[in-house]
């Protein structure tokens, strides 16, 4: 889902990160509040529209955090692990590695953002009335009141019984406790999800030519959006229910392509990275895993340079995020390589490298359990 992502801070344990689209969609915020929203309710001069279109933002940015923070809150309650809150630009999203552990758990955690967004409106819609009663200026009562309106508009939307939204969520938490069936509960609430999504893919194409550009691009973008992330969503619980159980050295390849730190980026490129066509190699010294390489870092020094610089010089240490344990359940090593993007994890035991697992060949598995139909209800 995500490109290049910035981390800014940390919120109770969480790490809040803003995804490269995101600075597109704060530029518009601040664009239209201060050329559109604004003008249209108060009389003021054009720098005073620019900061008030800059604090409009800011207050829509954390009001996004405040409703993932509660959703996050509430599964760090029922012991699901989170990896921390992400805004892009489509919104926000707290990342887990796992389902909720039962229909209940989905209720409360999926209903928390909602209510928190709506708590939020409330509490703007106070701030602005007792501020007008209080004489403060005009810029600040008609910041706050958007923010009061843009926030019962998030309580809204999200609960758009469409997943995978929060009223998605909240569907298949009831499909969930009525069938004890969580497959075929995302299956019915992803379908729903998926032909919401189409239906505002229609609506923008419709907007499109009756000339309402700006707004018909966003309603396409949208339903785009939203379609594909129902589709993918029951794929991730399709993949979750024929890995559980699997460990990872299941799926793992022995005797990887390794490489010597002793060779040249030269070598490395021309023997290694053209032949085999991987953007990560694992550096093996004695047997021992002693950090790894990736393309980018040889990309980083000049080409003339290659043969004077060993691999050993620029290889860096090898991160959790590009590691597991050959006992480790399946579904983790699956979660990893969403959440970091990664299709290729080392398989390590304590500094030995024993193997490597692949996307590719986790996803051929579970295509021969899907066409021979043994599924785990």
């Amino acid at each position: 889902m995500f490109g290049n992502r910035i981390t800014l801070f940390k919120l109770l344990g969480f790490e809040v990160r803003i995804d490269a689209s995101w600075l597109l969609l704060a530029l518009l915020v601040t664009w239209s509040l201060a050329k559109g929203v604004f003008p249209g309710s108060y009389k003021a001069a054009e720098s005073t529209y620019w900061a008030m279109g800059v604090f409009g933002a800011l207050g829509l940015f954390l009001s996004i955090i405040f409703h993932e923070l509660c959703h996050s809150l509430v599964a760090t309650r029922y012991g699901i692990p989170m990896k921390g809150i992400t805004l892009f630009i489509f919104g926000g999203v707290a990342e887990m590695d796992d389902e909720p552990p039962s229909a209940k758990a989905e209720f409360l955690m999926a209903i928390a953002g909602p209510l928190s967004s709506l708590a939020l409106g409330l509490t703007f819609h106070g701030v602005t009335y007792a501020g007008r009663n209080l004489g403060w200026p005009g810029s600040i009562s008609t910041v706050t009141s958007y923010l009061g309106l843009i926030n019962f508009v998030l309580a809204g939307f999200n609960l758009l019984p469409a997943f995978p939204l929060d009223g998605g969520r909240v569907l298949r938490s009831m499909l969930w406790g009525w069938k004890g069936n969580l497959r075929w509960a995302t299956r019915i609430s992803s379908s729903i999800g998926s032909t919401f999504g189409i239906l505002l893919i229609v609506m923008g194409i419709f907007g499109l030519f009756r000339g309402n550009f700006i707004g018909g691009l966003w309603w396409l973008m949208i339903g785009l959006f939203l379609r594909n992330a129902a589709q993918m969503s029951y794929t991730q619980v399709l993949a979750r229910k024929v890995l559980e159980g699997e460990k990872v050295r299941r799926f793992m390849v022995p005797d990887p392509i390794t490489v010597s730190r002793a060779l040249t980026l030269e070598e490395f490129v021309n023997d290694y990275v053209y032949r085999y066509h991987f953007k990560m190699f694992p550096v093996v010294s004695f047997d021992r895993l002693v950090g790894c390489i990736t393309v980018r870092q040889a990309a980083e020094v000049p080409r003339e340079e290659w043969r004077e610089h060993t691999v050993g010089e620029i290889a860096g240490a090898c991160t959790p995020d590009i590691t597991v344990g050959p006992d480790e359940d399946a579904v983790r090593a699956l979660a990893k390589m969403s959440r970091t993007t990664n299709s290729r994890l080392l398989v390590v035991e304590g500094d030995r490298l024993v193997g490597i697992v692949t996307l590719k060949d986790m996803l051929r598995f579970l295509s021969l359990k899907l066409e021979l139909r043994d599924m785990k209800p």
